[in-house]
């Protein structure tokens, strides 16, 4: 049994779970999320709570079982809470610039980079720090690509630590060429 799978989905107040054959529709205050899941688990809505079970126990199924109902929480807390996402810009001369659903990114190369935002992701800039991006939206999956797509224009280096990253990324950094000669 899955040990993530067996665990049923809490529903926040203020949110609405309808399951509809394959269908799963999540209400909330911050939005609507819909997912039609696989045929080798069913979902059933039983009071304030999401049971998500599996017809069989075929590897199919065995697989689906934790990823279906992973799906749901991810779509119960997206609805009610949102995600965010937070990139620290490292750079001398690396900059970005918010406007609307886009953001423009200087990062060392000849050109300006132009990031459009998907459906339903929102890209700011922190107040105090204009270094920082802020990516928010209430699709998990939406907001993780978003930033992902960002960091990947200029991922950080391991000798200056140059480039994008997240704000809790710790990135392990090398000694240059100057200090493994001055060991020998």
């Amino acid at each position: 049994m899955s040990r993530i799978g067996k665990k049923p989905v809490a529903i926040l107040g203020g949110v609405t779970v309808e399951v509809n054959g394959n269908n799963i529709v999540v209400k909330g205050p911050k939005g609507e999320l819909s997912y039609a899941h696989l045929p080798e688990v069913t979902v059933k809505v039983e009071g304030d709570k999401v049971i998500v079970e599996r017809i069989n126990d075929a590897q199919e199924s065995r697989a689906r079982h934790g990823l279906t109902r992973q799906l749901i929480n991810n779509m119960v807390v997206g609805v009610s809470e949102g995600y965010e996402k937070q990139l620290e810009i490292i750079g001398v001369g690396y900059k970005a610039q918010a406007k609307g659903k886009s953001v423009t990114l200087n990062l060392g190369y000849s050109h300006t980079i132009e990031y459009s935002a998907p459906e339903g992701v929102e890209i700011t800039q922190d107040e105090k720090n204009k270094q920082i991006l802020i990516i928010k939206g209430i699709d998990k999956e939406k907001v993780g690509q978003a930033a992902a797509d960002i960091r990947g224009f200029r991922p950080p280096e391991p000798y200056k630590g140059k480039g994008v990253r997240y704000i809790d990324e710790h990135v392990i950094r090398k000694a240059g060429k100057a200090a493994a000669s001055a060991a020998a």
